[in-house]
């Protein structure tokens, strides 16, 4: 079953033609990944998604609801929420702060407290760092506080916004283990990454995006397997 549809969204920034008429669908409980150049508008269709941005045209389903247009704030209150591109922890707060903001919505206090102990496991530099200033994390700590926050708004669905970049080959398997783990606790995910090797190793269906356009899209052993993109994407 689709938890999120995507149906012929065609997005602008002013004259620039950036999404063009794509369909896309997430299914509960897996991994779908979308891969593509730089500037291919992976991060504008999360953040249509997500509701940072409106489409001119085409429809946007999350567990049978329309959600088209609507304010990025209610969309975290239906249960979806975003890991931004950049990681964009509040940095002069410190790392309990940024987590207890990621709950804002909430009211339900055992079981914020219950996400909390949850968050604490999957990253325990997190609780080693919880009374640290946010912005004097390294990368790699600042992507997991960005996870541990999202968490923390307890989403059915995440949207993860380039996880990998800027980290450290070692980091980097470090967060897609979490990514994975994640997605076995119940989560689904919508993956952006520009490390298409990685993205497509654990995702169930993936998606290739170039310009604005979906021009491949199969499962991600299909994709990891295919010519066209090994020679595009994974140096074959």
């Amino acid at each position: 079953m689709d938890m999120l549809t995507v149906e012929d969204i065609n997005v602008y920034y002013g004259a620039i033609h950036a999404i063009k008429g794509i369909s896309l669908s997430v299914a509960k409980g897996g991994i779908t990944t979308l891969i593509g150049s730089n500037g291919a508008g992976k991060s504008t269709t999360l953040h249509t998604i997500s509701g940072l941005l409106k489409p001119k045209t085409g429809k946007i389903t999350f567990e049978g609801q329309d959600i088209t247009g609507k304010p990025a704030h209610k969309i975290v209150g239906m249960g979806l929420s975003q890991v931004p591109e950049g990681r964009h922890v509040f940095a002069n707060m410190t790392v309990m702060e940024n987590l207890d903001l990621g709950a804002y919505l909430r009211r339900d206090k055992e079981e914020i407290n219950k996400d909390l102990t949850d968050v604490f496991t999957k990253f325990p530099r997190l609780l080693e760092r919880k009374d640290q200033i946010a912005g004097t994390l390294s990368g790699g700590e600042q992507q997991m506080l960005a996870m541990g926050r999202a968490l923390m708004s307890r989403p059915r669905l995440m949207l993860l916004d380039e996880p990998s970049m800027g980290l450290a080959p070692l980091l980097v398997q470090e967060i897609f283990n979490i990514i994975k783990e994640i997605n076995d606790s119940g989560t689904t995910v919508l993956l952006v990454e520009q490390n298409a090797r990685m993205a497509l190793s654990i995702a169930d269906k993936a998606y290739v995006l170039e310009t604005g356009n979906i021009t491949l899209e199969g499962t991600g052993k299909e994709l990891l397997n295919s010519e066209a993109v090994q020679k595009a994407y994974l140096g074959g």
